[in-house]
């Protein structure tokens, strides 16, 4: 917690003293809503915004009131596109040069993506943007994938507030193994039908 210069006043009792709270961290003044979405196994042009031949129409109008990259480095990879997104670094300079279920204990091969490369849900949330996140995570090391070990590579320990989804590449279509923030839940609807 940072330390705030008080500015209320302490008297003698209650009576002659006035209480004061910081004000919290907020974005500034017309500051940009930020949404990310990340389509795993897809072409360039799979979305209407960047030619399909398929409609997508509410993506479309997502990509026509904000910002399209064509650029962005992508890997051929979901773990590794994802480090690259939520860094802004180079997938092999944050130890993702392949899916963290295929890590190999050399430099650029760890899939434990350090600390020190900043995420930028952190970096959002630290200037009072609420930080959300749903679907597929893939960034959290298999090992570290149960209730008894580190939190610090889950969506909460990377600056989310908020998660819900599955940690893994692969998960079964109609009974996911759901994560609802820390800890696991299930399915909403048996694997059968996919569907109360």
């Amino acid at each position: 917690m940072e330390a705030h210069e008080f500015r209320g006043k302490i008297g003698r009792d209650w009576r002659d003293s006035e209480p004061w709270w910081p004000e919290p961290v907020r974005p500034p003044a017309g500051a940009p809503n930020v949404l990310l979405i990340v389509l795993d196994d897809v072409g360039f042009a799979q979305l209407g915004c960047f030619g399909s031949d398929i409609s997508t129409p509410n993506l479309d109008s997502l990509a026509a009131n904000g910002l399209r990259y064509t650029n962005f480095h992508t890997t051929a990879l979901c773990s590794p596109t994802r480090a690259c997104l939520m860094t802004g670094r180079n997938h092999h300079s944050v130890g993702m040069g392949r899916i963290t279920d295929l890590a190999r204990g050399y430099p650029g091969y760890s899939g434990q993506i350090p600390e020190s490369a900043g995420f930028l849900p952190a970096m959002l949330r630290e200037r009072g943007y609420a930080t959300y996140a749903v679907g597929k995570w893939h960034l959290c090391p298999e090992q570290e994938a149960h209730l008894g070990a580190t939190r610090k590579r889950w969506p909460l320990g990377r600056g989310f507030e908020r998660y819900y989804g599955y940690f893994g590449g692969e998960t079964h279509q109609y009974s996911p193994a759901l994560v609802h923030d820390n800890h696991f839940i299930e399915a909403p609807y048996p694997s059968e039908t996919g569907r109360p």
